[in-house]
C-alpha cells in the first residue's frame, strides 16, 4: 500500500479521533499539518477529484467565520471557493485521509476505513 496522508489539525477531536483509530487499526499515516504549512491548488483539486464532490464547497467549513468573513456564500463559484480555502486553510473539512486513489472526510472516523478496505 502507497504512503497514506491525513489533513490533520491536532486541536480538532474528530481529527485526533481518526488518527487515533488508524493507529489502533496499526495504520501508519503521514499526518499533513495543513493549517501550518497551507494548502496548494494542486493539492486541493487533487483532494476535490479523490473525494469525488462536484463542488470545493462539499469539503469546507462554511459555519467558520472565515467563510462569511471572505463574502464567500453557498452560491459562491468554484474560482472563489478555491480562493478561499487557499486563504484560509481553516476552511478545508476535517480530517481528511488521502490514498493513492482516493479520499475520504473523516466525520465519522470510521468513514476513513472503507478506503483503506478498498486499497
Amino acid at each position: 500500500m502507497s504512503a497514506l496522508r491525513l489533513y490533520h489539525n491536532p486541536r480538532c477531536s474528530k481529527s485526533r479521533q481518526t488518527l487515533a483509530l488508524l493507529e489502533q487499526n496499526n495504520i501508519t499515516v503521514t499526518p499533513i499539518l495543513y493549517l501550518q504549512t497551507g494548502l496548494t491548488e494542486s493539492e486541493v483539486l487533487r483532494l476535490k477529484k479523490k473525494l469525488g464532490v462536484t463542488s470545493l464547497l462539499s469539503m469546507m467549513r462554511p459555519k467558520e467565520a472565515e467563510f462569511a468573513a471572505q463574502k464567500l456564500t453557498k452560491a459562491s463559484d468554484e474560482a472563489a471557493l478555491l480562493a478561499g480555502l487557499l486563504a484560509a486553510p481553516k476552511l478545508l473539512e476535517r480530517p481528511i485521509l488521502e490514498t493513492e486513489d482516493a479520499a475520504a472526510i473523516g466525520r465519522p472516523p470510521e468513514q476513513v476505513l472503507a478506503i483503506i478496505d478498498q486499497g
